[in-house]
């Protein structure tokens, strides 16, 4: 009979009858003939994952299909399978497209008929040689261009099946990997983008954000996770790394005297945030040394992974683990895992945080080190061709310290350039049809993939991100303080629109009785990050693409004419004026238009 079965059905088979085994043990199932043997424990990397899964179903639950396809065969155990299936030029079952992206690639069709990988680059730095790597294995293997993402991260893509494992082989060559980029894993790990040049922050990210990204790809234990995850280490500089939108942050602070614990510089913990479920990461407290900040972090996950959610895809990340049980519980768990107490300290004794410069990710800015710049060059939407990926390596090389820093608002940094090189560098991106200056509305300009190449989105999100930015410089000249905009084109908030002064998420709008549609967006405003860290309202449903840029400029043209002073920022703007009166500008649009 077992001929009866392919190969994957055997392989799911063969995963799940330890299940079947605990079940009816517990008396879950009728055996129909003498008690089944007890079940072997699970022993090995994978172990702590099955033993969630067993519970999950010996309590009744009814494992997501994901959880099924971990359990029947591990994607690091199917990789020589995927790999000879992938030669073929064969697009990869949904249950082989979620093991690939354990490998770091993701089949996007019906966006784009291929794969897109996306990269793991600790603290988002690489040399310029990297730099320039990964665009001749974008030539060679994808569609000659990269995207840098909101997670300091790059994406290449269309690339072929037969040219997945090729590439993935090119970047070991280079130094980099993209284990574990994608499915439920611990996704890239950001830190500062200024560390170590920045003279305002506390603690050098670098070393913190490396050691973690090694912990991970060493511990097989940590991969298959009941859904993604997220950590980051911000050092207290003037350039944010939004760690208040990941599962798990660490903030450099600085204790005074009279605290509870030693002056100096400890890591705050932050825990919860998940922008696209409307959640931001909340102070729990706890701080610790930077040393600790792995074992902490290896605890918190590993009661995640215990606990999580396997059969709701939508409820499985581990804010929900921190609602059902509140902070002070989950808190009590890592401290079992780590046999002992956290430390803790009173707000009071801790300095407040230097601010942010929201323009510090563009243009010019001096380093710590005497004589020494940093310049942050735009990016349109974060798009290079790989001829510009290459030219800009050189300028990293002949003019800086040959390090290009990835930032989450989707451009990069020059770093180590000496002031008698910085018209050079000015002049030589200008000369690639890039900037280093950028316009208020450009220079917080964020824009996920969109439905050019994802599937999930519902919108052309970096091009209208692009119409939009267009209408305001000329509609808006007046704009004088920095605003954000965020478009996301889906519910998964890859741009993080909830915490933009001005958010956009895509929706279908429909435009005639027969239920014709057009792309369209959703529009909050008065999000925030850093201090100023809140989840913005919605004001507006299903505004047409082609409306956007107008509503935007209503927006901007209402702040700039009601604002106390060019000191109210966008945000406290918002909340001042109230959800209802900005709802109302659209009425006044159309009726000015009308006359």
């Amino acid at each position: 009979m077992a001929d009866d079965f392919d190969a994957e059905q055997k392989r799911y088979l063969e995963g799940f009858s330890h299940g079947i085994a605990a079940i009816r043990m517990t008396g879950g199932l009728a055996g129909g003939g003498p008690a089944a043997a007890p079940a072997t424990e699970p022993t090995g990397p994978d172990a702590i994952h099955i033993k969630a899964q067993d519970r999950t179903v010996k309590a009744g639950g009814k494992l997501a299909d994901q959880e099924k396809w971990k359990r029947a065969e591990n994607p690091f155990d199917g990789h020589n399978r995927l790999i000879a299936e992938a030669e073929t030029g064969k697009a990869p079952k949904p249950e082989d497209n979620f093991r690939w992206r354990y490998h770091g690639l993701f089949w996007v069709a019906p966006a784009q008929n291929s794969y897109m990988c996306r990269l793991r680059i600790p603290n988002g730095i690489l040399h310029h040689w990297q730099f320039a790597g990964i665009a001749d294995l974008a030539d060679a293997h994808g569609g000659g261009y990269s995207h840098v993402t909101t997670r300091a991260n790059l994406q290449v893509r269309e690339i072929s099946p037969e040219h997945g494992q090729p590439f993935l082989d090119g970047l070991v060559d280079l130094g980099l990997t993209a284990r574990g980029a994608g499915a439920d894993n611990i996704r890239n790990v950001t830190g500062s983008p200024t560390a170590g040049i920045d003279a305002q922050e506390l603690l050098d990210t670098r070393p913190l954000a490396k050691s973690w990204h090694n912990h991970i790809l060493n511990d097989r234990s940590l991969f298959g996770l009941p859904r993604k995850f997220n950590v980051a280490f911000d050092g207290g500089g003037v350039l944010p790394v939004l760690e208040e939108t990941n599962d798990i942050g660490f903030q450099a602070v600085e204790v005074t005297e009279g605290a509870a614990i030693e002056p100096g510089i400890w890591m705050r913990l932050v825990l919860g945030g998940i922008t696209g479920h409307r959640d931001i990461a909340r102070d729990t407290g706890v701080v610790l040394r930077p040393r600790e900040c792995n074992a902490v972090a290896d605890a918190i996950l590993r009661v995640f992974i215990e606990n999580g959610d396997r059969t709701n895809r939508n409820k499985s990340r581990m804010k929900y683990v921190l609602d059902a049980w509140g902070y002070d519980k989950y808190l009590a768990a890592v401290e079992d895992k780590l046999g002992r107490k956290l430390e803790r300290v009173d707000p009071s004794h801790v300095t407040p945080r230097g601010g942010f410069d929201r323009y510090a990710h563009v243009g010019v800015h001096k380093q710590v080190q005497p004589g020494l710049n940093w310049i942050g060059v735009v990016l349109p939407v974060g798009k290079m061709t790989t001829d510009q990926m290459r030219a800009l390596a050189k300028i990293a090389q002949d003019c800086g310290d040959g390090q290009i820093r990835l930032t989450v608002w989707q451009n990069f940094l020059f770093s180590g350039v000496p002031d008698d090189r910085v018209a050079e560098v000015e002049s030589r991106v200008a000369g690639l049809g890039l900037s280093t200056k950028a316009s208020s509305i450009r220079a917080g300009l964020v824009a996920c993939t969109g439905n050019r190449g994802c599937k999930f989105a519902a919108a052309d999100t970096k091009g209208h991100a692009l119409l939009i930015a267009d209408h305001v410089e000329a509609a808006v000249p007046g704009l004088d303080v920095p605003v954000n905009v965020h478009l996301t084109g889906c519910h998964h908030s890859c741009a993080q629109h909830y915490i933009g002064d001005i958010g956009l998420i895509g929706a279908k709008v429909t435009v005639s009785e027969e239920g014709d549609t057009v792309e369209g967006y959703d529009i909050v405003v008065g999000g925030g990050f850093g201090e100023a860290a809140k989840i913005g309202t919605e004001i507006w449903k299903a505004v047409k693409a082609e409306d956007c840029p107008g509503r935007v400029e209503t927006l901007l043209t209402d702040y700039l004419h009601h604002r106390t002073g060019p000191d109210e920022t966008f945000q406290a703007y918002t909340a001042r004026r109230g959800p209802e009166a900005l709802k109302g500008l659209a009425s006044e649009r159309l009726l000015e238009a009308a006359e």
